[in-house]
């Protein structure tokens, strides 16, 4: 696994000299390109999209055509995993992502097996081999998947919600089940994102999208401690490079310290963390990726500069500008003007320079 050409990413994660602040967006390949509902509307449908690694591919590369990004992400989607327990996932039109099959019996709770991802989701295997040689070497590949308790919240509410009732129900009166869930869950991503970066992933996130919804003490048990057993196992050096590990609780900012500690390379925020007092906490345990607020790209072409340069400045007041990769602290609206996306890789790219020892580039220098 040789280092991609452009390792700025990579560096950044590990805390090594950069000569500008590395930027990827969450959910970069999607629906505010117009090139990417184009492939949709060819593929006839999300999941037929996701299910097929050439157009997967193609999705992956579509942002990097347009944008001077530093990474690319697979695309896929993280309930690919409890699809391939079992439980019949569907797109319904309009109301997000739903499963025929939702777990509420204690029965099909104990009869939950985890996956094997190079049998039952060989598919997304693929798409990583493909997109790692369509991107020969340019840029690192970044793998992905849902943690635990936020694929769990879709497994047992079923689709999305509002408050999560079912399952936190199911924590409060019977934990042992949802342990048991998270238990089977925590082994499938384990094995799934081992298996993506023996396909090529040169590093790896992990979503905890609806961690932030727990009390502090459910927390701990019922997300982070199945984050850490995760990354215990998940393969760490591959053909003599690091593979860095991003943990992303969305809400998660006030337990940032307990997520920095669990072994990761770099801990995501959430727009809602001041990232400077974030890196002040911290120190220099963790890199620490985000956190723009999505919204902040409506706005026009000078707001979202000076937004950009903001987020800079707030990592940069605290010392030398090292182990920051910038990035939205959600994934990219599909409203999103695609041209602001530009405003926003100059920015970061120009403007990062003097926190990393040089002055700003001229403009298109990048």
């Amino acid at each position: 696994m040789a280092r991609p050409k452009n390792d700025t990413f990579l560096r950044a994660l590990l805390r090594q000299p950069v000569d500008y602040t590395p930027v990827w967006l969450m959910r970069q390949a999607g629906r505010y390109l117009p090139e990417y509902c184009e492939t949709r509307k060819r593929a006839g449908s999300f999941l037929s999209l996701c299910k097929n690694p050439r157009l997967a591919c193609e999705v992956t590369l579509q942002p990097l055509a347009r944008y001077n990004l530093d990474a690319a992400i697979l695309f896929s989607d993280i309930l690919t995993v409890p699809d391939a327990m079992g439980l019949g996932l569907y797109f319904a039109e309009g109301e997000g992502p739903k499963f025929e099959r939702p777990l509420r019996e204690e029965w099909a709770i104990r009869d939950l097996a985890a996956p094997d991802p190079h049998a039952h989701l060989r598919y997304v295997m693929d798409a990583v081999s493909e997109i790692r040689r369509a991107l020969d070497g340019t840029v690192p590949l970044i793998g992905f998947s849902g943690s635990p308790f936020t694929l769990a919240c879709y497994m047992v509410e079923g689709g999305g919600s509002e408050d999560f009732r079912t399952v936190k129900t199911m924590l409060f009166d019977r934990p042992d089940l949802l342990h048991r869930i998270l238990d089977v869950t925590a082994r499938a991503v384990a094995d799934y994102l081992n298996a993506q970066i023996e396909s090529g992933a040169q590093a790896v996130m992990i979503f905890d999208t609806w961690g932030g919804a727990l009390p502090g003490w459910a927390y701990q048990e019922f997300s982070l401690a199945y984050l850490r057993r995760i990354v215990d196992e998940l393969i760490r050096e591959r053909d003599g490079e690091r593979v860095p590990v991003i943990a992303f609780t969305k809400g998660g900012g006030q337990w940032l310290e307990s997520i920095a500690a669990i072994g990761v390379d770099a801990v995501g925020l959430d727009w809602t963390t001041d990232l400077g007092e974030a890196r002040r906490r911290i120190g220099d345990r963790v890199a620490l990726q985000g956190n723009l607020d999505p919204v902040a790209l409506f706005a026009s072409p000078e707001g979202v500069a000076r937004e950009t340069r903001r987020v800079l400045e707030s990592f940069g007041a605290h010392g030398p500008h090292s182990g920051h990769v910038f990035n939205l602290g959600h994934g990219i609206s599909q409203f999103t003007p695609p041209e602001r996306v530009s405003v926003l890789v100059d920015t970061v790219h120009q403007f990062s320079r003097r926190f990393h020892g040089g002055a700003p580039a001229p403009a298109g220098s990048d």
